[in-house]
């Protein structure tokens, strides 16, 4: 309700301010007085304490005010400056700048060519800002952090984060802003911001200290020192919160324990190395020598101790010749061994590395076919640097079973094995994805292992793109990308794991060791749909599971289920950009795995160090961040870019076994 109180109040407030003459003006006060009489104690102490209040703030802020107003008054409104928010230009404040025409300068539009003959129009050098016309953050933190758009509160909550690099030429320290996503300014948009000369605008003196100004240049990012530079972020993380364990959790600044064995550690050993970081390299290795122990009473999976504890460890001393390496992957790789005590000599998937017992899991004796046939590479490599075949003989001794096998169709295999009886079971599903995905990359990679001798693996792997060819390719509308789908009891799924990815360099790797030429051809479709699986996202990151529309009723190729809109950091499509680019030189390739780690950085990166998994590719605005770093991400990822964008081919070479 509006009361005779709240009319009374807004007249004494507001109704001296229209008085139009004496005599209205003298009755008002009268009637002012009268009715400030009527009012209670309590109003009217209010009154009072509000407009003390008001008086005092006033006086408080009359200096600022005034300080304001001064920095005004020394230039025109129309030489408002500019600032850089996250790489691009930005007027400040709102509503005081013109129009500027296109390819004029802001803040030289009166300053003859003659005198400023170096500045090219249309580059655009960063304008100095007056101290008094500073526009002040609506929220916390610098206004290069401060959340805007597709900001989410992990990926700023840590503030301010600057990396201090050495100016090459003039050896000062020149600061690399980092960007609320994380992603380095510089690295992403491949620009340098030529700073200008300070202090007021407008004079002759300051139009001749612009004429000395540099242009905006672009400048030619080291694609290779932004995956350096990543690794360092990402190993910062992991030291921080998460050393000797088996995972960082980036967001809550923590960590993950899977084996109790420093997983992410061993896995990333390799990758220092390759990568030519040589004090993170040597602060690993020390843990390694001190801290690394096996002797302990943990559960490990098989598969995944293999190719990440035992592979990083002797793919590390390949690297180095340092026997340490190769001494812990003897002690892990013997008490791996128990695993394969069963009755058909097909392995259980868990081992207790301290008791030296293993069985298979808790709800079945099944283990996946890729588990069992994706651990080949490293046992036998063990057994050539141990001199002890009791290692080779083990896997091989699966790889014969698995061959004899009857259950296959067209060389596909079933996803699981049981571990009593050594058959397929639940053989009615086929895929390349989640566990049987490895199987068909082994066999290519055992035949090269092996000096390409061992004709039953290449007979295998031969058969078995046949049957992919023959059961599991297809083709999408509109865009007729060329997918590998899943057949399910005779009829074709057509959804693809991002771990099918893995094809097109096995298949380019294969066509480079005289496999057949169409094999390549293939490895080309494949390749191009795994880049649009990112490409198509809004995040441009790859959701873990595709499904593939052949009558397109969106005009879309991709469609991705809300259950699947993960991504976890993967290596598969980066390692087949890497083998596409050796093979053939086509930098679409390079420039296709720099897409991916801009998004890395854009959607991933956590600014107090490391990345995150996130739980939607579909949403640039939330990510949805799962607050886990695989320690494939440091193992494989980073690495496989790196070797992407080096020119060095000798470095990791292809052509040597």
């Amino acid at each position: 309700m509006y009361s005779p109180q709240r009319q009374d109040f807004v007249s004494l407030t507001l109704g001296d301010q229209y008085s139009r003459s004496y005599t209205n003006g003298k009755h008002r006060r009268q009637s002012c007085w009268r009715k400030w009489k009527q009012l209670s104690r309590l109003q009217r102490s209010l009154i009072l304490f509000l407009l003390a209040f008001l008086f005092i703030c006033g006086i408080l802020s009359y200096p600022s005010l005034t300080e304001q107003w001064r920095g005004l008054s020394d230039r025109s409104i129309k030489e408002d400056w500019v600032e850089m928010d996250n790489g691009g230009l930005r007027p400040i404040p709102p509503g005081l700048v013109p129009k500027i025409p296109p390819g004029v300068v802001p803040g030289f539009q009166d300053i003859p060519p003659e005198v400023m003959p170096e500045i090219q129009r249309p580059s655009i050098p960063l304008l100095p800002k007056p101290p008094a016309m500073r526009k002040p953050p609506s929220k916390r933190g610098p206004p290069v952090l401060q959340k805007r758009g597709n900001v989410s509160d992990w990926q700023v909550k840590d503030g301010e984060e600057e990396i201090v690099k050495r100016d090459e030429d003039g050896g000062k320290e020149a600061k690399t802003v980092i960007s609320w996503r994380g992603a380095m300014i510089e690295a992403e948009q491949g620009t340098e911001l030529q700073s200008t000369a300070h202090g007021k605008e407008g004079t002759v003196a300051d139009a001749e200290k612009a004429a000395s100004l540099k242009p905006v240049t672009v400048k030619a990012v080291d694609r290779v020192e932004a995956v350096r530079e990543a690794f360092r972020h990402a190993w910062k993380g992991y030291k921080a919160f998460a050393w000797g364990h088996d995972e960082l959790k980036p967001i809550s600044k923590t960590h993950g324990e899977w084996f109790g064995l420093g997983l992410t550690l061993i896995d990333a050993l390799d990758t220092m190395w390759i990568l030519g970081l040589k004090d993170e390299f040597a602060e690993a290795r020390k843990w390694v020598e001190t801290e690394l122990s096996f002797s302990k009473n943990v559960d490990v999976n098989l598969f995944e101790s293999t190719i990440r504890i035992l592979g990083g460890l002797l793919s590390t001393y390949h690297l180095t010749g340092d026997t340490l390496f190769l001494d812990k992957a003897k002690d892990i790789g013997f008490r791996l061994m128990p695993a394969f005590k069963t009755p058909s000599k097909i392995p259980y998937s868990d081992v207790n590395i301290g008791k030296g017992t293993a069985h298979p899991p808790r709800w079945t004796t099944d283990s996946t076919v890729a588990e069992v046939t994706s651990i080949q590479l490293e046992f036998r490599e063990l057994s050539r640097l141990t001199q002890d075949p009791q290692y080779q003989n083990a896997v091989e001794e699966v790889t014969r079973q698995v061959h004899r096998l009857e259950g296959k169709r067209d060389g596909l295999v079933p996803m699981f094995i049981n571990t009593n009886s050594g058959k397929f079971t639940r053989r009615g599903a086929f895929t390349l994805g989640a566990r049987a995905d490895s199987y068909y990359e082994y066999l290519l990679k055992q035949w090269l292992q092996g000096g390409k001798k061992e004709t039953e693996l290449l007979e295998d792997y031969l058969q078995a793109i046949e049957g992919v060819r023959k059961n599991l390719l297809r083709q999408t509308s509109p865009s007729k990308l060329t997918f590998v789908g899943e057949l399910s009891n005779g009829h074709l799924n057509p959804k693809m794991d991002h771990l099918v990815c893995f094809l097109p360099g096995t298949l380019a790797l294969g066509a480079h060791n005289g496999l057949p030429a169409d094999h390549m051809d293939l490895a080309l479709q494949l390749m191009e749909t795994c880049h649009q699986m990112y490409a198509q996202m809004e995040t441009g990151l790859s959701p873990e599971i595709a499904h593939f529309n052949l009558q397109s009723s969106n005009g879309r190729d991709i469609d991705v289920k809300p259950a699947d809109r993960h991504n976890l950091l993967r290596p598969e499509t980066v390692e087949s950009l890497f083998y596409m680019y050796r093979f053939t030189k086509d930098s679409k390739y390079r420039d296709w795995g720099w897409d991916i780690l801009q998004s890395f950085n854009k959607y991933t990166r956590v600014p107090s160090g490391g990345y995150t998994s996130i739980g939607n590719v579909r949403d640039p605005v939330n990510p949805a961040p799962r607050d886990k770093m695989e320690s494939f991400f440091l193992g494989e990822t980073l690495k496989y870019l790196f070797l992407l964008f080096s020119d060095d081919s000798e470095l990791i070479s292809l052509d040597k076994t």
